[in-house]
C-alpha cells in the first residue's frame, strides 16, 4: 500500500513538472496495446499544449522511429502541432512495420489500426489535444496504413495523408470504405517499390495491389466529390515536375466544408518522400489544416 502512494506521488509530481516545463518537449513514451509494449516519440513544441492538433506520422517498412525526416519535427515546430512518431513491431522476417497484409507478414496478429487510433485517443486524453485536429499520414507501409485506417476507422482521424502509399487488392475485397475523410496522395510515376500502375499480380512480392488512381479514386468516391481542378506546382531546378489534382465538393466534413481529395502526381518521381521535388510537409500541413 505504502509503495503504490509513494509512485502516485511521483506520478502527481513528474506530471506537474512537466506541465510546467518550458520550452520544447521531446518524449520518448510506451503504451500496452494487445499485449504488447509499444513505443513512440512525441515531441510538443513549445506553446502547444490543450487544444492544439496533433499529427501521428508512421515510417516505412523496415524503418523506425529514428529514421524519420526531421523535416517532420521542423514543420510541426514553425506551424505549432505536436507530432507522434510511433514505432512499428518486427515481422516475421525480422522487419520493423506496420501489419497490412505483406506476404512477409503472414502470422502476424497484431492489429495496428486498432493500436493506432487508441494511441491518438490516448494522447487527446493525456494531453488535451484536439479532437476535431487530429490528423494521420504515413510514408510506404505507413502510406498503406492511411488507406488501411480511412477504410476501417474514418472517424478517428480528421484528415489522412499517404506519402507513396497503396491499397493492396485484400483491402478492396474486405473492407469498404466505412465513410468519407479528406484524403490526399502523394506518389512518384516512377516508383519502382509502390507502382503507380499497380502490381495486381503480385510481381513485386507486396502482395497484389490497385494502381494509384484506381486506389485514390475510391476514396474519391467514398467522399462524394463530383469536381476537379488541375493545378501544377512551381518547378524546383532539376527536379521533377508535380501535378495536384484536386477533388472537392463532396460530403460536408465535421467542420462544414465540403469533403476534398488531393493526388499530388510526381512525374518521375522514386519510391520518397518526394520532398526533393516539392515541400512535402508543408504541402502536407496545408491540406490537414483545412480541416480545423
Amino acid at each position: 500500500m505504502r509503495r503504490s502512494f509513494i509512485a502516485f506521488i511521483i506520478f502527481i509530481i513528474s506530471g506537474a513538472a512537466l506541465s510546467a516545463q518550458s520550452g520544447d518537449r521531446d518524449l520518448r513514451l510506451t503504451m500496452k496495446n494487445q499485449g504488447y509494449e509499444r513505443e513512440y516519440r512525441l515531441y510538443i513544441p513549445e506553446g502547444v499544449g490543450e487544444g492544439s492538433p496533433l499529427v501521428i506520422a508512421l515510417h516505412g517498412y523496415g524503418g523506425g522511429i529514428e529514421k524519420m525526416p526531421s523535416a517532420l519535427i521542423t514543420t510541426a515546430k514553425a506551424h505549432g502541432y505536436a507530432i507522434c512518431i510511433p514505432q512499428g513491431l518486427k515481422d516475421p522476417a525480422g522487419k520493423p512495420g506496420w501489419n497490412v497484409g505483406y506476404p512477409s507478414q503472414e502470422g502476424m496478429t497484431v492489429d495496428d489500426v486498432d493500436f493506432v487510433c487508441s494511441l491518438a485517443r490516448k494522447l487527446r486524453k493525456e494531453y488535451g489535444f484536439s479532437k476535431s485536429a487530429t490528423f494521420l499520414t504515413g510514408m510506404s507501409n505507413g502510406g498503406e496504413m492511411c488507406y488501411l485506417t480511412a477504410m476501417r476507422k474514418p472517424k478517428v482521424f480528421t484528415a489522412v495523408a499517404s506519402i507513396a502509399g497503396l491499397s493492396l487488392l485484400w483491402m478492396f475485397e474486405k473492407y469498404p470504405v466505412s465513410g468519407p475523410v479528406p484524403f490526399m496522395e502523394v506518389h512518384g510515376t516512377e516508383d519502382r517499390t509502390s507502382e503507380w500502375l499497380g502490381d495486381p499480380d503480385n510481381a513485386g512480392g507486396w502482395g497484389a495491389y490497385a494502381p494509384v488512381p484506381v486506389a485514390v479514386g475510391r476514396v474519391v468516391n467514398a467522399d462524394g466529390c463530383v469536381s476537379q481542378t488541375v493545378e501544377e506546382l512551381p518547378v524546383r531546378e532539376g527536379r521533377n515536375k508535380v501535378t495536384l489534382y484536386k477533388f472537392g465538393r463532396g460530403i460536408p466534413a465535421a467542420n462544414g466544408r465540403p469533403m476534398e481529395v488531393w493526388l499530388y502526381e510526381v512525374k518521375g518521381g522514386n519510391h520518397s518522400w518526394s520532398d526533393a521535388d516539392m515541400d512535402t510537409y508543408e504541402e502536407t500541413w496545408k491540406f490537414f489544416s483545412k480541416w480545423m
